[in-house]
């Protein structure tokens, strides 16, 4: 019997749908036990079968992915003032003990956590970044921010949000080519037909491109809607309530960046905030990229809570 296009197609994007399931209870169960079985279960896949499915479409073994994310995010950790105990970052990221958490992280880097040089890593994903950003940037060269200051008269707003759930694409590199571009075109296609065009349109992914490798980077385009049925490659997250630090921009890229570096090195140390546990958020002003892909107007939102 021979298999028509069309299914395979629909094949593929419903193992997409399922092993989208399966990374968002991944991405905020990291502190937890993660299961095969678990796995399996929240993505409809039988486990015999899902550990050769979720490998194919991600690129790693579930087991590989999980340690991955959750070594990126104790590198995050290490990173934020004021200092954790590595136990407490070993915890906090899912690490049975600061001895499995050590023997990880040597498995990966090639020394201890208590060794490992996170300003210089920092900073060479940093340039790997702007290396990139410049190649798309109108202006050239980024100019790194004075600490402390504040030449583009940034203002921030404290929000309390609601929960909300969002449609999203999930795009794999999106740094390479005009991925993100094309996601964001399929999405509003499928928000056209379903009434969700005029919601709140969002950028965002869990993982820090200054701190993650850009190859292993996700980013999210998302819309706010209600009521609908994941299928395919549009996935649905609901995020709960939570405060952020929100700053209007109406630039370039290199704006926006400049606006990152002053939120966090500049406005946060002295905000009497720290960071929440959620990625911070690019809310777009109208539909993405409706005035290209050199101007952007967006509001930066970035998640955060009391000491």
């Amino acid at each position: 019997m021979r298999i028509s296009e069309k299914s395979r197609i629909n094949t593929t994007a419903t193992y997409m749908e399922r092993i989208n399931r399966a990374i968002d209870h991944i991405v905020t169960h990291l502190e937890e036990p993660v299961r095969l079985n678990d796995l399996a279960r929240v993505a409809r896949i039988s486990p015999f079968h899902f550990h050769r499915v979720f490998q194919a479409l991600v690129g790693e073994t579930p087991a590989d992915f999980v340690k991955r994310l959750r070594l990126d995010k104790a590198l995050g950790l290490m990173n934020r003032k004021p200092v954790m105990s590595l136990t407490s970052i070993a915890l906090r990221c899912g690490f049975s003990s600061s001895s499995d958490f050590t023997r990880s992280f040597k498995q990966r880097f090639g020394v201890a956590p208590s060794a490992f040089d996170i300003g210089g890593w920092r900073t060479a994903r940093g340039n790997e970044l702007n290396r990139i950003v410049e190649q798309d940037s109108p202006n050239g060269q980024l100019k790194r921010l004075p600490s402390r200051l504040n030449p583009e008269k940034f203002k921030v707003r404290i929000r309390d949000l609601s929960a909300r759930t969002v449609a999203y694409i999930r795009v794999s590199r999106p740094y390479q080519s005009n991925a993100v571009v094309k996601a964001a075109d399929r999405l509003i296609n499928w928000a056209e037909l379903r009434g969700y065009s005029n919601g709140q349109w969002l950028g965002y992914q869990w993982e820090n491109p200054e701190i993650t490798p850009l190859e292993d980077c996700r980013y999210h385009i998302a819309v706010e809607a209600e009521g609908f049925t994941a299928r395919g490659e549009v996935g649905q997250f609901k995020f709960p309530p939570m405060i952020v630090a929100e700053v209007e921009i109406r630039g370039g890229i290199d704006l926006e960046i400049r606006a990152l570096q002053w939120l966090y090195g500049s406005w946060l140390p002295r905000s009497g905030f720290v960071l929440d546990d959620h990625p911070c958020f690019e809310a777009w002003i109208g539909r993405p990229f409706g005035h290209g892909t050199e101007y952007f107007e967006i509001r930066l939102q970035l998640p955060i809570r009391w000491t």
